[in-house]
Formats: structure tokens, sequence, C-alpha cells
């Protein structure tokens, strides 16, 4: 049980309540959290429809997007996040076993070279932010343009800080992230 009351939508003005909803629907099983945002309006009001205006973007493939986010979430110990975007990787190729085992990506038996290089960066963006060499990121720029660099960059800190906040505030899994 989450360690603050889950704020349903009902109970929100009409303009914050329709992102809950939106968010809630589209986005993918993520009411638990959001009603907890929901505490936090203007949270709620930009942090939703951002996430929500960047899948529509697609800048990213997602592909690249669902293992940093997976990565950042092993590392952080996010059985939330974890739980939420294993889903999101079998579409794209990965086995539910070869998603466990992303942290392995040197050796990785499911991932290509590009795919190596977006779990290191992730790794090193979430763990030595300040020491990532110069040469990762010319690695980088032969795969991705500058705006998918920044974009995986916010992706991978931005999940940072969810696995955080989910865990210290104790969000629950929804079933449907639990149970397919």
């Amino acid at each position: 049980m989450a360690r603050v009351r889950g704020i349903p939508a009902e109970e929100l003005p009409p303009t914050e309540a329709a992102i809950y909803r939106k968010f809630a629907s589209e986005y993918g099983p993520f009411a638990n959290q959001v009603a907890v945002l929901a505490h936090v309006p203007a949270a709620l009001r930009h942090l939703m429809p951002m996430l929500m205006e960047l899948r529509e973007a697609k800048t990213l493939p997602k592909r690249y997007l669902e293992l940093a986010i997976v990565t950042v979430s092993k590392l952080n110990e996010c059985h939330y996040c974890v739980a939420h975007h294993k889903p999101f990787l079998v579409p794209e190729g990965i086995t539910p076993e070869g998603v466990d085992r992303v942290l392995d990506y040197a050796t990785h038996p499911e991932f290509d070279d590009v795919d190596k290089l977006v779990v290191e960066y992730a790794i090193a963006a979430w763990e030595n932010s300040n020491r990532i060499p110069e040469a990762m990121f010319r690695r980088l720029r032969v795969h991705f343009s500058e705006a998918q660099i920044v974009e995986l960059t916010l992706r991978i800190t931005l999940c940072g800080f969810f696995n955080r906040f989910n865990d210290a505030l104790q969000i629950e899994e929804e079933a449907e992230a639990t149970h397919g």
C-alpha cells in the first residue's frame, strides 16, 4: 500500500482530471502512480503530458528508450518500473528472459551493438554522469541525432526520478503490470 492516499480523478479539477484519465488509460497501467502524483497538480499537469508528447513524437526508437528505462530501473531495483516497462520490450524483439539480463549487456545474445551502447550509456549517465568519456558521445553520435541523445539522457535521468519517487512512496504495481 502506498504511503499516501491515491487521489481518484473525480476529486480533481476538470483539467487535471482529464490529464489523469488520459494518462492512466492511454500511456499504460500507471494509475497508482498518477493517483499519487495528483497530490501535486503542477506535476500532474506537466509530467504526464510531457511523457505522452514524447511518446507521440517518437524521436527516439521505442526499443532504445525502453532499454534505457529498464536498465536504470534495474540499477535502482525499482520493481514498479521494471514490471511496467519489461512488457514494452517484448514487442521490440527482446524475450522476457533477455529483459531480465539487461545489465549483462556486453555478452547479451539478443543485443546488437547499438543496444549495448544504449545500455552502457544508461549505466554511465545514471551512475557517473560527470565522468562520461567523450569517446562514448562520439559512439552515440554515430547512431543518434543530438535530439535523440538529449531525449535519451532526459529519459534516463527522469526514469531515475520515477524510480526514487515510486520506491519512497511505496507505490504498488497495478495488476495489469504484473499479470499482463
